[in-house]
């Protein structure tokens, strides 16, 4: 088999893998599955995919195509070879705005065609929440729909043509055709002739189209899933008296890639909606309640009307990123109701809310009625579009987990089948999460089970064979968007019959004779609590840490909360830090999900003592820039900076800490030995030839600078000019930590005196250096002791009225990140003191600012424009909006954030040879050349230490901390 890879390697312009970093990586999406693959296959064209499906014809193998691995029913899960199209089949072939389409490759994403349609006043309409990352082709293989589908429809609705590759390998373009096109079809002696011949012979048979016309789902659906769609093709004029033209793509859409091999695909844009847009969001006591909420509020004509409920809303709290989206909600609601109106004037858009609150009140319905206009929108609709992702930290091995999250009824049924549902719920003592698309009649409905118990994994089943008879007594639909896949293709007989699911697999043996395309989806699928993620009854390891895990029970719990939702696969349109390096190569190996899988498969199933051992762990963490977005942007806030931290600190003692690694974790101990001497320090490591053998010799990048060390530490300035004020507003202590105290001692000056100046006592204790060196380079016990020490020293000295306030924000988080999770369990109650009482200056300027005890009559009146970049820490761990409430004093001063991910210097990272071009990649995305191309009038500034070198390397400019640009502007 080997050879055998090899020589399609060779022929192929993409790249394939075979090793088992990347088979264990696509083994699983974002569904319960996981069956590990033979290979995994990166097709550069089209000419790729030909080769891809030859060689499937050849040698048996199935190809299973993927684009962002998003599916919730184990659609992307196979034993055959995973063909990822996302890396390079993502071209927008043409925009045409008059006729309204585009045609576009299989991996284009959803939002970002969007972006090239907007000024054309057009769009895609179907929005799924994963929408800034799914991909065309994946959505019409799942006929997704999204939160619009109550007016756009689904995928299908879209469609006009597809080019695909049958199993012969011959291409074919499926568009609309009239009788006589269809005719002229049935005489072709191809492949092609041989499928209109085939739907041709089966969808004449009155028996069949009686079965199909009494047993597919109600017609009134929006929402309508299960199975192939060949009740769409009996529909046309072909088979009925309807003049709608015949189309494959109907079939093809919802056939989750097993009929054929999409390379192209033409799709309908919409006009953009009316441009008065608002979101009621009715708080209400109860899921029953929000139930008949959405039948008052369809009856004003919204575009979707969507449902958060009481456990979803509860789980926000803990997240950090969507906890800021929580504005809107008020109190404890039971449920929220979000209708989303768009109108052709704010009068109409009012009226109808009025109506609406009106109605729900004369029911008893409705506690709270907020109307959401303007940006704010998008707060409530991330918040919304979290859900998924925000399931997963749910504490404990028992899960909402992906079962029947995909039911569909008519929304007039709706409160009836809820109803139901809840009975068989309550026999079996089981609790549900509700969430999703109550305007269509859909809810994804999520029992929380414990699928490493062997009893649960058999609820798992009963509890899908008792929902999918009562989606039958309703009429409605086993799947409304997210496909049968492998977890309910099991039931597609009890829900359309026998007779239509041996249509169903006679028409798959007619597109796929050889079964090379996907199989196990939709027909012939093993029992649906087969080939789980976990092995069910095996005991979940427990893993000796440093950090402490304990609330998340454990290593390898923290690991699994990721569930594969793939958010983390987003690009840099999509804004957002997570994660740099998949955003600089959109390599799935750079992600967030791939690291927790490789870390899941190998910490779960390593036989070694130590089960950090494994080279495919360091390989996938390799390129992980630890620039912590993953903890705050990560629905399920997978903090993989941590884990690679932890996961450095064993593999070292497998083997040893390589000479750079230590180096760069005692940094600040080399620094300061030059703070000795500067003047030589400082010519070794600025002198051209000096410089380059130091580089040379320790595997920096040539052309990376080293950073210099100050005249005097920070510190022997504080004991040398620190003196004590009369009647101070408050006293501070000030953590200079290590590249404050040594490098950048001028910013740290500037802080105190600027401090000072606003009547500010800053006091300096003699520290320990925060450990960041030391956590970067996994030396995480090294890094314990300087946080201990920390710890002891200001446990007594800091509270309410005498904070701690920080220059560097990778230092001063420290202490509300990581410290608490480092020290011994007696002190942990003093480390989150310290850290509820850390802050940037940044922050706490911006607060004493907004207390009015910092007059901006002190400041310079003199107009100057800023550009700024936050720190990732930052960004993920506290706000940027303080840093430009503090810019922003002067009151000319006008402020504007660069909308950058991380700068890609992330410490050490862009010093270090091999990491230096993907550094690099990472800064030119955005930043750099922003800033390369600012106004030379322009001041350029950024919190961090590293985002400075790195805009003074990449960009040839100087960039100030933002307390320099303050303190500058000081009327003297």
């Amino acid at each position: 088999m080997k050879q055998t890879f090899y020589d399609l390697q060779q022929a192929l312009r993409g790249e394939l893998m075979t090793d088992s970093l990347y088979t264990l990586m696509y083994a699983t999406d974002a569904s319960a599955y996981r069956e590990e693959p033979l290979a995994v296959a990166f097709p550069f064209d089209e000419k790729d995919i030909h080769t891809l499906v030859d060689f499937s014809s050849k040698q048996n193998i199935p190809l299973i195509p993927r684009t962002a691995g998003t599916s919730l029913a184990g659609q992307v899960v196979g034993k055959g070879l995973i063909v990822d199209v996302s890396k390079y089949l993502t071209q927008i072939i043409e925009i045409n705005p008059e006729e309204h389409y585009a045609i576009v490759q299989p991996g284009v994403i959803r939002d970002e065609l969007n972006r090239v349609v907007a000024k054309h006043e057009l769009f895609f309409a179907p929005e799924t929440s994963t929408s800034n990352r799914c991909m065309i082709a994946g959505m019409v293989g799942n006929n997704s729909c999204g939160a619009n589908s109550l007016v756009y429809g689904s995928a299908r609705d879209h469609i006009i043509s597809i080019k695909a590759i049958l199993h012969d390998n011959s291409e074919v373009v499926f568009e609309p055709i009239t009788k006589t096109q269809f005719e002229q079809k049935l005489t072709l002696t191809s492949a092609e002739g041989k499928l209109y011949r085939g739907i041709k012979t089966m969808l004449d048979n009155e028996e069949l189209q009686h079965e199909i016309n009494t047993q597919f789902p109600d017609s009134s659906l929006r929402r309508r899933n299960t199975g192939y769609a060949i009740d769409e093709l009996l529909n046309s004029s072909i088979f009925s008296a309807s003049d709608k033209k015949f189309n494959f793509c109907e079939l093809i859409a919802g056939s989750e890639g097993t009929l054929c091999f999409i390379t192209e695909l033409k799709i309908n844009l919409a006009k953009f909606p009316p441009n008065h847009k608002g979101l009621l969001c009715i708080h209400t006591n109860s899921v029953p309640e929000a139930l008949k909420v959405n039948l008052i509020a369809l009856k004003q004509g919204p575009q979707a009307v969507e449902l958060m409920d009481d456990e979803i809303l509860k789980l926000t709290r803990n997240n950090i990123e969507q906890n800021k989206n929580r504005f809107f909600v008020q109190g404890d609601p039971g449920a929220i109701v979000i209708v989303d109106l768009a109108e052709e004037s704010d009068e109409i858009l009012h009226d109808k809310c009025a109506k609406i609150e009106a109605d729900a009140r004369n029911a008893g319905l409705g506690t709270h009625f907020p109307l959401i206009t303007g940006a704010d929108m998008r707060k409530v609709w991330d918040l919304r579009k979290a859900g998924l992702g925000i399931l997963s930290n749910m504490p404990g091995d028992a899960k909402p987990v992906p079962v029947i999250e995909d039911t569909a009824v008519n929304p007039q049924v709706l409160p009836q089948y809820i109803d139901e549902f809840d009975q068989i719920l309550k026999k079996y003592r089981l609790s549900c999460v509700y969430h999703a698309h109550i305007g269509t009649g859909e809810i994804h409905l999520r029992p929380i089970l414990n699928l490493k118990n062997p009893a649960d994994v058999e609820m798992f089943h009963t509890i899908a064979l008792e929902t999918a008879k009562l989606v039958k007594k309703y009429h409605g639909s086993l799947s409304g968007e997210h496909g049968d896949g492998r977890l309910r293709g099991e039931f597609i007989p009890l829900m359309l019959g026998d007779k239509v699911y041996a249509a169903f697999k006679e028409l798959k043996k007619q597109w796929d004779p050889n079964g090379i395309f996907n199989p196990g989806k939709i027909t012939d699928t093993p029992p649906m609590n087969e080939s789980l993620r976990y092995v069910p009854g095996n005991k979940t390891r427990d893993i000796d840490t440093i950090f402490d895990f304990s609330t998340t029970g454990g290593l390898l719990r923290a690991i699994e909360k990721c569930n594969g939702s793939g958010d983390c696969r987003k690009t840099i349109l999509a804004g957002g830090a997570m994660c740099p390096s998949y955003q600089a190569t959109l390599d799935e190996k750079n992600v967030t999900r791939a690291r927790a899988n490789i870390l899941r498969e190998f910490l779960t199933n390593s036989p070694k003592k130590n089960p950090f051992d494994h080279k495919e762990i360091y390989q996938v963490l390799d390129l992980c820039l630890s620039c912590k977005a993953c903890k705050a942007e990560c629905p399920s806030n997978v903090d993989i900076t941590k884990f690679k931290a932890e996961f450095l600190q064993h593999y070292y003692d497998a083997h040893h800490v390589p000479l750079r690694s230590f180096l760069i974790g005692n940094f600040p101990y080399i620094n300061l030995f030059g703070s000795f001497i500067p003047p030589i320090y400082n010519f070794v490591a600025s002198n051209v030839v000096t410089g380059y053998i130091l580089k040379k010799s320790l595997g920096f990048a040539p052309k990376r600078s080293i950073p210099t060390v100050y005249k005097i530490t920070l510190q022997n300035w504080c004991k040398k000019n620190l003196k004590p004020l009369e009647n101070p507003i408050k006293k501070v202590y000030l953590f200079a930590d290590e590249f404050t105290d040594i490098n950048d001692t001028a910013i740290g000056i500037k802080a105190v005196k600027l401090l000072t100046a606003l009547n500010y006592e800053v006091a300096v204790v003699k520290h320990s250096f925060s450990g960041r060196t030391y956590l970067s380079k996994g030396l995480v016990r090294k890094a314990r002791k300087l946080a201990t020490q920390n710890v002891l020293i200001f446990k007594d000295l800091i509270s309410d009225e005498t904070p701690l306030l920080g220059v560097e924000p990778s230092g001063i988080l420290s202490f509300r990140d990581e410290y608490p999770e480092l020290v011994a369990s007696h002190l942990v109650g003093e480390a989150k003191n310290i850290g509820r009482n850390s802050f940037l200056i940044d922050e706490f300027i911006a607060t004493e600012f907004q207390k009015g005890n910092i007059d901006a009559s002190r400041f310079s009146e003199e107009e100057k424009n800023i550009l700024f970049h936050g720190h990732c820490y930052q960004k993920a761990l506290s706000s940027t909006t303080p840093t430009k409430i503090m810019m922003q004093i002067p009151k000319n001063y006008k402020v504007e954030e660069i909308k950058s991910g991380c700068c890609g210097m992330a410490g050490a990272f862009g010093f270090e040879k091999e990491h230096f071009e993907v550094s690099m990649k990472v800064g030119e995305m955005v930043l750099l050349p922003i800033v390369r191309n600012a106004d030379p009038s322009t001041l350029i500034t950024a919190t961090g230490t590293s985002c400075r070198h790195q805009i003074k390397d990449g960009a040839k400019k100087t960039a100030y901390h933002p307390v320099e640009i303050l303190f500058d502007a000081l009327k003297k």
